[in-house]
């Protein structure tokens, strides 16, 4: 509340809401996360939403052709039903008021479906519609679908772009859509979808070929995190790569599931982001206004003027010491300025942006430990029913019975099965007293090529006794550890008791 009362007056005076985004209400602050996704037709964005809730909402059309054309905003509701989006944008407690001005022909082609699910108590998602590719489609939309795109991607906790492993190719449209997402970077993440189409050596390629196309439409210094897989709850067409889907479908719902916790963080983020852009927009209003001339040449002042941001931009980021970053984009404020009277700008008022030069010093940062105090000392809110309950427990939980938990439930020792083989290695290495020396395990270890950080922890968890030496079933053990390491799992920091070899097993104390 405190930072929109500093924060408004310095907006409205240089006019920020004409030129960059709508005042922020309550309802922006107390709404639930909300997830966007976007991509192209038949990428399986409704499908994905269906697979996470593991049931249909209202509304829903699935299809090869474009079939979503609209924007859903899938959110909680007591009963099943749609709400339009003329009645949307009147409703004060959700956070859509301000997409009033796309006029109807963008709000015939939006709604709200609410349904009584468990995934959705603690997040929102919003399909958008499939994007084609092809001029048409941008003539018979009726409404700036790429401006509808951002002003939804400033106010959501997580943009997730859909990529089809085997149809990839970025549409203008799609390439206007992401770039429309500058600035929002660190929400993007992207699913390579239905990748159990293609065999392993075409993923490969398609994952290289979209990282190369999103990183000339994407400029972030830090490589996107793409997550691979096939969102949808059907068998898999390709099994060779299944626990890599699975793998990659547990970091995706881990990184929906932290949302609600880091949503306060999030909405903060964004508010210090919005208010850096008003100063640098009040400087830039305020030095138009001063340049132009008080009775003749205004019209061709303003040409020059406009012409010359570029350089205007400099000189500001000189004088008042603000990196080029929180600038906003030349061409676009220049089509902004076209239509403006100068004359009619205010003057540069210094108490406006001391107000929320003190905001973004005392405030922000007092309200940022205040979070992570809370955060810290509240139990971590987490998403669920859904796909999201689906992959935490039982025998089909991630991991379960492979690697180093394979045998975990059985009454034998796992390794047992292999030790026969183990044994004759053990035997060719010249134990005494049963037990070989660090030196002879040493040369039989490395020949599995393991660097040797990863033998040294070998060693340390399969000798149990800490012997500086190795028994016969401490060898096994190791030779065991090696194979799982070479299968491609992790090592545990500790040993699990199952894998401690019988004869290390303390006896249970039977009771007097």
């Amino acid at each position: 509340d405190l930072c929109l009362r500093k924060l408004l007056p310095l907006e409205e005076h240089y006019r920020f809401h004409d030129f960059h985004s709508p005042a922020l209400e309550e309802a922006d602050f107390e709404n639930k996360p909300m997830v966007l996704l976007v991509g192209q037709y038949s990428t399986g964005k409704t499908t994905f939403i269906r697979y996470l809730l593991e049931q249909d909402f209202p509304g829903m059309r699935i299809g090869p052709e474009p079939t979503t054309d609209s924007f859903i905003a899938v959110m909680y509701g007591d009963s099943e039903g749609n709400v339009p989006g003329n009645a949307l944008v009147v409703d004060p407690k959700k956070p859509f008021r301000k997409l009033s001005r796309f006029g109807n022909a963008f709000l015939n082609r939006f709604m709200c479906s609410q349904l009584p699910n468990e995934v959705l108590k603690s997040i929102s998602i919003i399909d958008s519609p499939g994007i084609l590719s092809g001029e048409k489609q941008r003539i018979s939309r009726g409404y700036d679908f790429c401006q509808v795109l951002q002003w939804f991607a400033e106010r959501v906790d997580r943009i997730i772009l859909l990529f089809d492993a085997h149809k990839l190719d970025i549409s203008d449209e799609f390439s206007e859509a992401i770039k429309s997402f500058r600035g929002q970077d660190d929400k993007i993440r992207v699913v390579l979808n239905k990748a159990d189409q293609v065999d392993t050596q075409q993923l490969m390629r398609v994952y290289g070929a979209l990282m190369w196309s999103l990183g000339k439409v994407i400029n972030t210094p830090e490589v996107l995190r793409v997550y691979i897989g096939s969102f949808w709850a059907h068998p898999l067409r390709n099994t060779e790569n299944r626990r890599l889907f699975e793998a990659e479908a547990q970091d995706l719902f881990r990184d929906i599931q932290s949302l609600p916790q880091k949503a306060a963080v999030r909405k903060l983020n964004d508010l210090i982001k919005r208010a850096r852009l008003a100063k640098v927009h009040a400087y830039i209003i305020s030095y138009l206004k001063k340049e132009m001339p008080s009775v003749f040449g205004k019209e061709n002042k303003k040409k020059e003027l406009i012409s010359r941001l570029p350089e205007i931009y400099i000189q500001l980021q000189r004088e008042y010491h603000i990196s080029a970053g929180d600038f906003p984009e030349v061409k676009k404020m220049q089509e902004l300025l076209e239509t403006c009277d100068f004359t009619k700008f205010h003057s540069l008022k210094p108490k406006l942006i001391e107000a929320v030069d003190n905001m973004l010093a005392n405030k922000i940062a007092s309200l940022m430990s205040l979070i992570s105090q809370e955060e810290s000392n509240m139990p971590t809110e987490m998403v669920h029913g859904g796909a999201f309950d689906g992959t935490m427990a039982g025998p089909f939980g991630h991991g379960y019975g492979e690697g180093v938990k394979e045998g975990a439930d059985e009454d034998e020792w796992v390794v047992a099965k292999d030790k026969p083989a183990y044994d004759e290695i053990f035997y060719t290495l010249s134990p005494i007293n049963g037990k070989i020396s660090g030196i002879s395990a040493k040369k039989e270890m490395v020949t599995s090529k393991l660097p040797n950080s990863v033998l040294g922890k070998i060693w340390k968890l399969a000798d149990c006794d800490g012997d500086g030496m190795l028994d016969d079933e401490e060898f096994a053990l190791a030779k065991h550890l090696i194979k799982i390491k070479l299968d491609g799992y992790e090592l545990p920091g500790t040993l699990p008791s199952h894998l401690v070899p019988p004869s290390h097993r303390k006896p249970l104390q039977t009771a007097e």
